[in-house]
């Protein structure tokens, strides 16, 4: 049995957050012990009932004095055979720990580019892992193009994975669930959904999903028809998002689609919103590392629609290539989205390797298998 580490900012919600539960339930199936080092957060009842440890030091506060920890987390390094590090910040303050300790007493270094960080000195932090896990073959890519000093042969690519049993193919919400759905939206009774779950930021695309609905409100309108359609966008609004979050509300009144759109916030039903949707969508206005929500939607066995670039095309490609639409060509995506709604709705195929959670866990789970065999 070894002893894993694992180092983050902070455990709430988010697709870092996410691996790391994952990964802590793999290593203890495993007979592992799983130990995580956060700033804590709402996940942390969930790790420590899925039997890791938590330990909550600041290790993503952007201060001199998080210096400090470093002897702390010298002395933690020694108790464990492996760390695996999955931020920049932290990554500094581990690899600080790990540089200062004799060679011999060294546990091994695992890391995880989880984006597409700016180039600079700092980020090149996350490819000094003894391994590098970049979590999209465009994450490889970066890593290739911006930090030439890497080792290629030291990076895996090993990608996120969703898991059936969460968002089961042809996946039916509760009659119950459906019921308070309608109670609580009454305006979206009756209509084809189209689903964009993204938080409110200018890069996610939203500005090109108000578009694209106001294109087939109008499309349908000049074939008088029935307005069929509702958008959903759903993620929440930090405080700094607000003045975007208004330039999307005053677009919807210019254009008179008030009654068309629904902007829900953060939600935790997105089972639930993805399977009653005619098509779910990844419009962002820069490459996605990966794009979690695209393979649930996949799995769930609904379309999905996103530019063809970035990490979210990636598994888009394997499993609904149809889906791709050439980027930020807003007339292609008119085009789509109407061949989708005219489509009869029946379930796409079953998502399959390498794209499941069990895939994702026993390759990670692989990487530090050959790390810790390597010995000292």
């Amino acid at each position: 049995m070894s002893a894993i580490l694992q180092v983050l900012p902070s455990l709430n919600a988010g697709g870092v957050e996410r691996g790391t539960l994952e990964i802590g339930r793999a290593l203890v199936a495993t007979g592992h012990r799983s130990v995580v080092v956060s700033g804590g957060g709402a996940m942390v009842p969930q790790l420590q009932n899925e039997g890791s440890h938590h330990l909550t030091l600041p290790v993503g506060r952007k201060s001199l004095a998080s210096l400090r920890l470093i002897p702390q987390l010298k002395r933690l390094l020694r108790e464990v055979d492996l760390v695996h590090v999955r931020s920049r910040l932290p990554a500094w303050l581990i690899y600080l720990a790990w540089r200062g300790l004799p060679e011999s007493e060294r546990p091994r270094l695992v890391t995880t580019v989880h984006g597409r960080y700016s180039v600079n000195a700092y980020s090149a932090i996350m490819t000094r892992g003894e391994r590098v896990i970049a979590i999209s073959k465009n994450v490889f890519a970066y890593i290739s193009e911006n930090y030439p000093q890497t080792e290629l042969d030291k990076v895996t690519v090993i990608q996120r994975g969703v898991d059936p049993a969460e968002f089961p193919h042809d996946y039916q919400p509760s009659p119950e669930w459906l019921q308070t759905w309608h109670n609580q939206q009454p305006q979206t009774v009756g209509k084809r959904l189209l689903a964009l779950p993204a938080r409110i930021s200018r890069w996610k695309g939203h500005e090109s999903f108000l578009r694209l609905l106001k294109a087939v409100v109008n499309e349908r309108q000049s074939a008088e028809q029935p307005v069929d359609i509702h958008a959903l966008i759903i993620g929440a609004a930090e405080t700094k998002q607000q003045p975007f979050l208004a330039e999307l509300n005053a677009f919807v009144n210019q254009h008179k689609l008030t009654e068309h759109v629904s902007f829900l916030g953060q939600r935790d039903d997105m089972r639930d919103l993805m399977s009653i949707s005619a098509a779910t969508y990844n419009l962002s206005t820069r490459p996605e590392p990966f794009g979690r929500t695209m393979i649930e939607a996949l799995s769930l066995g609904r379309p999905v629609i996103a530019w063809n670039y970035g990490g979210a095309a990636e598994s888009v490609a394997a499993y609904y290539p149809e889906g791709l639409v050439a980027t930020h060509d807003e007339a292609a995506l008119l085009q789509k989205t109407l061949a989708v709604l005219a489509a009869p709705s029946t379930p796409i195929a079953p998502l399959g390797s390498p794209f499941l959670l069990a895939d994702m866990q026993a390759a990670t789970l692989a990487v530090y298998s050959e790390l810790l065999a390597r010995g000292h």
